[in-house]
């Protein structure tokens, strides 16, 4: 699965293996990667290969308008449900969200967001990888369609987390109206997950503006 907090690093692919011969269920977190983001399917779990046994959906389900679901098989759904109160949620199914939800797939659809995002995530990627080889602050650039991490180092050798240089970035792209986040065990990884609308001219004006504020940092002229 695509990690968030990692910001697009991939699992091993025998994840999902050695999880079951452990005896245990396999869960996978679609609530951000889902619905097309990554512009290989629906659902990033497609590209391992596998069926999970419990997939949890949010966020883009409804395109603001809060909205999420478990989806599960039938034995787990009814082993929660044994012996327990019967579940009940105040606002759950009701027509707006539905008709929020039917909209957005409608949209994914027919504007065909899917395949947006892996013809302008590989565009997104590769001019990230370009920066790359300009700023030695950047250790590594990953993901896939629009759910894209890049990584700041003190060191490429030793890969030693360089937080302040991220933070920085981050904070000289909010100066020019642009939203990343940083995220990561180390906090030293931005993270760059737009629009499923996101276009190429909307590529060039990110990668214009990070390239900039990178080397504002580097230069040590940030506010």
């Amino acid at each position: 699965q695509i990690e968030g907090i990692s910001s697009g690093i991939n699992a091993e692919y025998g994840i999902y293996k050695a999880v079951r011969e452990a005896g245990g269920l396999c869960i996978a977190d679609e609530v951000q990667v889902g619905f097309g983001r990554c512009g290989t399917g629906m659902w990033v779990f497609e590209t391992q290969g596998v069926l999970p046994d419990i997939v949890t959906i949010g966020k883009p389900m409804g395109n603001g308008h809060p909205m999420s679901a478990v989806v599960t098989t039938a034995a787990i759904a009814e082993k929660y449900t044994r012996n327990r109160p019967e579940y009940f949620n105040t606002y759950g199914g009701n027509p707006v969200s539905m008709a929020v939800g039917l909209a957005v797939l409608d949209v994914i659809e027919d504007e065909g967001l899917i395949h947006h995002a892996k013809i302008t995530g590989q565009k997104f990627l590769n001019e990230l990888e370009r920066l790359a080889e300009k700023h030695s602050s950047i250790g590594d650039v990953r993901g896939i369609g629009l759910f894209l991490g890049i990584e700041f180092v003190l060191d490429r050798e030793t890969r030693e987390p360089d937080e302040k240089t991220a933070v920085q970035v981050k904070k000289e792209m909010y100066q020019n109206k642009i939203i990343v986040s940083t995220e990561g065990r180390y906090n030293n990884i931005v993270k760059i997950k737009p629009p499923m609308t996101f276009d190429l001219k909307n590529v060039e004006h990110f990668i214009w503006h990070f390239d900039r504020a990178i080397s504002k940092v580097s230069e040590g002229s940030t506010l």
